[in-house]
């Protein structure tokens, strides 16, 4: 049997039940809710127009049925830890390998992402400040609040996401009173109203093509939804909380997505709407509150800091699962006197460092940060895809859990293939725009690496050095070649 299957001889060297279920609920919509809702459904927007609405729904329906397949499995076994360990258990050790590496390895690239943003909101209030420092800052403050215990990581989450909600309430209702009461904008020459949604060329004024282009931004604002399942060994009654908290995602969806782009599309009518602004910032300046640009700056700062955050969990616990596999060095399986795996958490942090160094050697950094957040769309659309070919073989392998389960995936192993089906259909859409082609065609270099890493990781120590110095000198050679395209 699998080492998942293996429990620890000392409970010293156990992650501790400590998250209850308000910190699930929170940490759930906390991975359902974010920057790409804040800052980037104005691009979602330009390109669909009031047709994004349906794209967040398809989007949020199709990762409902990942995450009900997800939680059916986690509790049917509860020696399983993460989503890594039962793609290990059902698909092979090989599948537990890719799905830990590349989990972690996605969660690094959002927080690079996050952390380059972050920067950029506080020099909104500090011109002058060198974009490094509060990069630092925000990482030692995070590392800090980790070391110490799992509920301070529960607790720090609690409070970002209830500022999320609390925006998103605000302007939900600020929105129908402008809506109830026809407020006319004076810069758009435009009144408030639902009519809005469909008077500027119908629901689908770039035609089907437009509605497509939706998708390939849209799924980026979605990553993070399976954040819960890495929290399954660090929750208390995962039995009664999971589902909770599982079972709660299309509520969310509907109301902080679908209804948020309703009421922004009715105050102000999407043709309106720049690519480049937040809209929530631009619905907020439009009723002439002074405070607005800092008040939704500061939203979008801790809306940053909480994916932030959660990366720096998320990736510790994926490197604590491997290292007890062996497939990471064993340095990351020891847990601190705080039940911690400190190890991952500084490495982790490590890596965003030098994430950051990284994006800043690039020319066109936004270019390249285009590309870097295509890519962890991708892989995360690849997490959820082993998700659901673990549950397909769920069903053949466990059929007898299957049957004593109470949380069955509604539609089983046919919606499994349905929802599959939709990520590839996605993958063939990205073919369409430069910046997502890129990505497209840089992705299968972190896979290459994952292949090297996997067979060389059982190689005698000085094969191992000479397998790993040719794959290097491969990939260099083959990189120069590869067609990628820029401006």
């Amino acid at each position: 049997m699998n080492s998942v299957n293996n429990t620890e001889s000392s409970q010293e060297n156990k992650l501790k039940r400590n998250l209850s279920n308000r910190h699930i609920q929170l940490i759930a919509i906390s991975g359902a809710i974010g920057t790409g809702l804040f800052m980037g459904s104005g691009k979602t927007i330009s390109l669909a127009g009031p047709s994004i609405i349906f794209v967040y729904m398809i989007i949020g329906f199709v990762l409902f049925f990942v995450m009900r397949a997800m939680g059916e499995i986690l509790l049917s076994n509860l020696n399983y830890k993460s989503f890594s360990d039962f793609a290990a258990d059902l698909l092979g050790p090989w599948a537990g390998f890719f799905t830990g590496w590349t989990y972690w390895f996605c969660w690094v690239v959002t927080g690079i992402a996050d952390v380059v943003a972050i920067a950029g909101y506080a020099q909104h209030w500090w011109p002058t400040l060198q974009a490094w420092i509060p990069m630092l800052i925000c990482i030692v403050v995070l590392l800090s609040l980790n070391l110490l215990t799992v509920k301070m990581f529960g607790e720090t989450e609690f409070w970002f996401s209830m500022i999320k909600i609390v925006a998103i309430l605000a302007l939900i209702v600020i929105g129908i009173v402008l809506i109830a009461t026809s407020y006319h904008s004076e810069q758009t020459n435009t009144s408030a109203a639902l009519s809005n949604l469909w008077q500027y060329g119908g629901m689908f004024p770039k035609g089907l093509m437009g509605f497509f282009a939706g998708f390939q931004i849209a799924i980026f604002a979605f990553v993070g939804i399976e954040l819960v399942g890495t929290t399954a060994a660090e929750t208390k009654d995962p039995t009664k909380n999971l589902p909770r908290a599982i079972n709660s995602v299309p509520v969310r969806i509907i109301f902080f997505y679908v209804f948020s782009l309703i009421i922004i599309m009715s105050v102000t009518p999407w043709i309106f709407i720049s690519p480049n602004k937040s809209p929530f910032v631009e619905l907020f300046t439009l009723i002439g509150l002074p405070a607005a640009a800092s008040l939704i700056n500061f939203v979008v700062l801790t809306s940053a800091a909480s994916s932030a955050n959660s990366g720096i969990y998320s990736t510790s616990r994926m490197l604590f699962g491997l290292a007890k596999k062996h497939d990471a060095p064993s340095m990351f399986g020891r847990l601190s006197s705080r039940a911690v795996p400190a190890n991952g958490l500084m490495f982790s942090c490590i890596c965003l460092l030098g994430g950051v160094v990284l994006i800043y050697m690039v020319p066109d950094v936004m270019t390249a940060f285009t590309i870097v957040t295509t890519i962890s769309a991708i892989l995360f659309m690849f997490i959820w895809s082993m998700i659901l070919l673990s549950y397909i073989v769920y069903r053949t392998k466990h059929s007898e859990r299957h049957e004593q389960s109470l949380f069955k995936m509604p539609g089983g192993t046919f919606m499994c293939i349905i929802c599959l089906a939709f990520f590839a259909f996605v993958l063939v859409l990205l073919r369409f725009e430069t910046d997502t082609l890129n990505a497209l065609i840089a992705t299968p270099i972190w896979f290459y690496i994952l292949v090297v890493g996997y067979i060389a990781r059982k190689l005698p120590l000085t094969y191992r050095i000479i397998f790993i110095i040719l794959a290097i000198v491969a990939l260099i050679y083959v990189f120069p070649k590869l067609p990628f395209q820029f401006g």
